[in-house]
C-alpha cells in the first residue's frame, strides 16, 4: 500500500499525519524531533521504504531531513511560503492541520518549490561560511561605529585606514593628544574589532580544512580572475549538486541576477534584478565583478561598455551576472577558465588609453552580386 505522510517539524515534537493513496487518514500523532523519533515514525507505523515524507522549510528541516533519509524514507522539503498559500485554510492554523496540508500537498502533487538539501559536506561548508560572513559583517560594523563618532566630533579626516592594526593604532595614539575620552571609545571599537578579527582567520583555517574534500571544484574555479578562495567556495557550497540546474539561465534566476519580467499582450517591460535565491552567491559575484573595472580584466570590455551606457552598478551587475554562468558552466563541464570563449582578443590596443583587452573584431563575409 502507498503512503504519503505530512510532518509539521518543531524543535522538541513534530506532529505527522499519514494518508493512503486515496486521501484516507491512516494514523496521526507525534514524534520527538530526533534520530529516534524519526526511527520510530517509520517501524510503529510499517512505512516501506521511499515513501516520501513532506515538511516545511525552517530551522530544523534539513536535519530532520537527513535522519528521514537514514532510516530509508523520502524527505521532500517544500517552501513554507509556498505552503502557506496553497493551504486550505490559511487563517485558522494549528500544527496538525499543517501537517495534514502538507500530507495532502505531497499526495496530489501540488508542490513545485522543492528545496534541495545538500550533502552533510556541504552544509558544513555553508555554515563556515555563514559564520564567516556574520564576523566580517561585526568588523564592518565596528568600523563604521567609529567613523560617526570621529565625524560627530569633527575628526572625520583621521578615519581614513580602520581596515587594519596599523590603521586603528595610528588613531588611537593621535586621539589621546585631542580628546581621552573619544579615545577611550575608538579603544572599545577596536577591541570588538580585533576579537572579530580574530574569529574570521580561525573561521578561515576552518575552510582550508573543509576545502579539502572540495579541492578540484575550487582551484577550477580560482583560475576566473577575480575569483579568490572564499568566492570560489561560496558557489561550490550554494550550487551544491550542479546537475541540479538544467541550464546557465537556471543558475543565474538561483542567485537572483535576472530582470523582473511584466508581460501582458504586446507590453513586455523589464525591470530590477528579482533579487530571489541566494543572497550571498549574489553578493559574492557582485565583489568578484567589481575586479572587471581594472583593464587587465578579460571582461573590462563588457564592463566598460555597459559602464559608459548605464553607469558603474549596473555594470556589476550584468558582469556578475556573467560571472555566474560561467562559474556554471566551468563547474558542469569540469574546465577551467578559457578566454577564448570570451569573444574577447588580447592587445594592448591604444584609442585614447591603453587596454590588455577588446572585443573581437569579426570579419563580415562579401557575395559578389
Amino acid at each position: 500500500m502507498e503512503l504519503y505522510v505530512g510532518l509539521d517539524v518543531h524543535s522538541k515534537q513534530s506532529v505527522f499525519v499519514i494518508e493512503d493513496a486515496d486521501g484516507n487518514v491512516v494514523a496521526r500523532g507525534e514524534v520527538p524531533t530526533s534520530r529516534e523519533g524519526m526511527e520510530r515514525l517509520r517501524n510503529e507505523h510499517a512505512l516501506p521504504a521511499g515513501t516520501a515524507v513532506a515538511l516545511e522549510t525552517g530551522t530544523t528541516s534539513f536535519f530532520v531531513a537527513r535522519e528521514l533519509s537514514r532510516v530509508e524514507l523520502r524527505p521532500v522539503v517544500v517552501d513554507a511560503h509556498e505552503v502557506r498559500l496553497k493551504a486550505h485554510r490559511p487563517t485558522q492554523k494549528s500544527d496538525r492541520r499543517d501537517a495534514r496540508e502538507l500530507c495532502e500537498g505531497i499526495r496530489r502533487g501540488i508542490y513545485r518549490t522543492i528545496v534541495h538539501v545538500p550533502p552533510l559536506e556541504v552544509s558544513r561548508l555553508r555554515e563556515t561560511l555563514s559564520r564567516r560572513r556574520h564576523f566580517v559583517r561585526l568588523q564592518t560594523a565596528e568600523v563604521n561605529a567609529a567613523k560617526r563618532l570621529l565625524r560627530s566630533a569633527g575628526l572625520g579626516q583621521l578615519a581614513r585606514s580602520l581596515g587594519t592594526e596599523a590603521g586603528w593604532a595610528k588613531l588611537e595614539s593621535s586621539l589621546k593628544e585631542k580628546d581621552e575620552v573619544l579615545a577611550m571609545y575608538v579603544g572599545q571599537h577596536r577591541a570588538m574589532w580585533r576579537s572579530a578579527r580574530e574569529q574570521v582567520k580561525a573561521l578561515d583555517r576552518v575552510l582550508e580544512v573543509q576545502g579539502a574534500a572540495f579541492a578540484e571544484p575550487l582551484g577550477r574555479l580560482q583560475t576566473v580572475p577575480g575569483v579568490g578562495p572564499i568566492v570560489a567556495a561560496t558557489a561550490v557550497a550554494v550550487f551544491s549538486d550542479i546537475h541540479r540546474f538544467p541550464t546557465a539561465k537556471h543558475a543565474a534566476s538561483y542567485a537572483g541576477l535576472i530582470p523582473c519580467t511584466h508581460q501582458s499582450g504586446d507590453r513586455n517591460a523589464q525591470g530590477r534584478i528579482t533579487k530571489r535565491g541566494s543572497g550571498e552567491l549574489r553578493t559574492m559575484l557582485c565583489e568578484a565583478a567589481h575586479h572587471a573595472a581594472r583593464a587587465n580584466h578579460p571582461l573590462n570590455p563588457y564592463f566598460r561598455k555597459l559602464c559608459a551606457k548605464r553607469g558603474y552598478k549596473m555594470a556589476v551587475i550584468a558582469v556578475a551576472h556573467r560571472l555566474c554562468r560561467i562559474l556554471y558552466s566551468m563547474l558542469k563541464n569540469r574546465t577551467n577558465f578559457d578566454i577564448g570563449k570570451l569573444g574577447v582578443e588580447r592587445g594592448p590596443f591604444r584609442r585614447t588609453a591603453q587596454h590588455l583587452y577588446r572585443l573581437k573584431v569579426v570579419p563580415i563575409a562579401t557575395t559578389n552580386a
